[in-house]
């Protein structure tokens, strides 16, 4: 198993004709026997996991039979939202538990927020050279 992995940020073209970049994580979001290569915006101002409503969908999610709501703030409060639970797997570090807001909203990346992903991962940033580190969080 590798204790750290680097991770480039990625650049991002706006709709507004900006070029930025952004810290975007490969990984692998799993439920019963569905698997999906996704990523995800790391965003330590984010206070839960977000989960678009199609990746739900491909994830094989139904609406209707997740009945635990979940409010959002900021740009998603408007948006109906349900508490899921799927395995993730980034890189070749052991899976983990992410606990998502699964939104309505269809115009909003997978963000990985304070819960739960950066209660399972260690994260860096180092801005100014465009990349990330990210290990597993130590077993105490």
């Amino acid at each position: 198993m590798v204790d750290t992995q680097k991770f480039p940020y990625k650049i991002i073209d706006s709709s507004l004709g900006m070029v930025d970049r952004m810290p975007y994580l490969p990984l692998t979001l799993s439920l019963d026997d569905q698997a999906l290569n996704t990523e995800g915006l790391l965003d330590t101002g984010a206070s839960v996991n977000v989960l678009p409503y199609e990746l739900g969908i491909q994830l094989g999610l139904i609406w209707e039979n997740e009945t635990l709501s979940v409010v959002l703030a900021g740009n998603l409060a408007r948006f109906e939202a349900r508490a899921v639970v799927v395995d993730a797997q980034v890189s070749s570090f052991p899976r983990v538990n992410l606990a998502f807001a699964w939104t309505r909203a269809t115009d909003v990346p997978l963000i990985l927020g304070q819960a739960n992903f950066f209660f399972e991962f260690e994260v860096c940033f180092f801005r100014a050279r465009s990349e990330f580190e990210i290990s597993p969080k130590q077993s105490s």
